[in-house]
């Protein structure tokens, strides 16, 4: 993922959740395999709502400056983002 330019995370928390890479730290996340969203250069995350996950572990992805929180329905946000590329 560090060569990855944009990352979109649709509806996923725990899965994308930096935390789990100090599982330690975090044992709700010790079952969770880990995708590293957070090293592509913009991540757009898509989510209906601000909740924590199955973990309940806040996901501090979400607040980091390289991504963007998009709120509402994920098959509309995609079809826009798709339409904003196409010529």
């Amino acid at each position: 993922m560090s060569n990855t330019d944009v990352a979109i995370v649709i509806g996923a928390n725990d899965v994308v959740n930096p935390s789990a890479i100090n599982r330690r730290v975090q044992p709700t996340l010790t079952e969770c395999p880990l995708i590293n969203a957070f090293e592509a250069r913009t991540v757009f995350v898509l989510k209906r709502g601000k909740g924590t996950g199955f973990s309940g572990v806040e996901n501090p992805l979400f607040t980091n400056d390289n991504t963007v929180m998009i709120y509402g329905d994920a098959k509309q946000t995609v079809a826009q983002l798709v339409s904003e590329f196409e010529d």
